[in-house]
């Protein structure tokens, strides 16, 4: 801190000097051009150069005095209220918003700073509140099926267990785990994706054939539920893109479909071209979304209707809107409370698309 005044001290005193000698090289050459054209005696100049000189440093006062608090104003105190405000930022508070200097001009570049900084910590505390959630949903996410694991471990242990409970308790002991993998996996896929871990490798293929395989690999969960599937699939659309990413989206929207549509429900698949896109619509006559729940469903961790909770770990969803930004599609989605949903997915057809 002493340091820090010093330096002060000294840098006022350099100013000192330097508008010192500015000053007085400014008067004595304007005395050298005045008294060159006068007849001045000697004793004269003689007797007025002492107040001169005590006039040229009372000059250098009131410019250097006055320069100090211009600085102050201007300079200082804008700069001090940055440095404490980043103080508070690098302590982990990310509330601090600078109000913006009063004298504010088009020239005033502290305000440009300030607002940038004011942005900054807007986006880190939107930030640092995500990561909060976050970390207390995988916590929540995790805690689940590792106690449903605990419990029904220890009921194994119980003697004289019936082959009906062991079998029982050791499903839900096998359902759990997939559910924690799947909750793993999913987290991992996640931080990839969002870390662009994954670069998109891009083939042209024909994507008919990809939903094809992908709608058959939930034959087993359709068939047990008893669901109609329905598809209207134009054949030959070809587009350029990272195929085990778009398989990524369309296994995870045909996997909500099955598990949030109750047991003799629909399903129906289509895609079409339009105007050089390929456009695929998944639609379920599920349980279906509130307005606001779909504002915000392909966020992580979001499930507006808690009741269905158990069935998914809210990640799913993330991962497709990740995986299809990626791959430069769109996805939205359509949806009325107790009546279905609709996502469609937009893709260039073509070997086009942008890389």
């Amino acid at each position: 801190m002493n340091g820090s005044r010093f330096s002060k001290l000294g840098f006022a005193l350099l100013r000192f000097v330097v508008y010192f000698v500015l000053i007085a090289f400014v008067v004595t050459c304007s005395f050298l051009i005045f008294l060159n054209a006068m007849d001045i005696e000697q004793a004269a100049l003689e007797k007025n150069a002492k107040r001169t000189f005590l006039n040229i440093i009372f000059l250098t006062f009131i410019f250097w005095l006055f320069d100090m608090i211009r600085r102050e104003l201007t300079v200082e105190r804008p700069v001090r209220r940055i440095i404490r405000s980043l103080d508070r930022i690098m302590e982990g508070d990310f509330s601090v918003q600078i109000a913006n200097i009063r004298e504010a001009t088009d020239s005033n570049k502290f305000n440009i700073i300030i607002d940038r900084i004011n942005k900054m910590t807007a986006e880190l505390s939107g930030v640092e509140t995500l990561r909060t959630d976050f970390t207390a949903n995988v916590s929540h996410e995790l805690k689940t099926p590792l106690s449903a694991i605990s419990n029904y471990g220890a009921l194994l242990q119980s003697p004289g267990l019936s082959e009906a409970e062991r079998i029982e308790y050791a499903k839900a002991v096998t359902d759990a785990s997939r559910r924690l993998s799947g909750l793993i996996t999913n987290i991992l896929k996640l931080s990839k994706l969002e870390n662009q871990q994954i670069y998109p490798v891009r083939k042209p293929y024909d994507l008919g054939e990809q939903l094809c395989e992908c709608l058959l690999g939930f034959e087993e969960d359709w068939e047990r539920k008893k669901l109609k599937i329905d598809t209207d699939i134009d054949e030959n659309v070809i587009i350029s893109a990272d195929s085990e990413l778009l398989s990524l989206v369309w296994n995870n929207l045909f996997s909500n479909a099955v598990k949030f549509t109750d047991e003799n429900g629909s399903i129906f698949v289509s895609l079409k071209k339009d105007n050089g896109y390929a456009v695929v619509s998944v639609t379920d006559t599920g349980c279906g979304m509130s307005a606001e729940t779909g504002k915000h469903i392909f966020e992580k961790f979001y499930q507006g209707d808690t009741s269905h909770s158990s069935k998914g770990n809210g990640l799913g969803l993330a991962l497709v809107k990740r995986a299809a930004d990626i791959t430069g599609g769109e996805i939205s989605v359509q949806s009325e409370l107790g009546k279905g949903s609709v996502f469609t997915v937009k893709l260039r057809c073509g070997e086009s698309e942008k890389a």
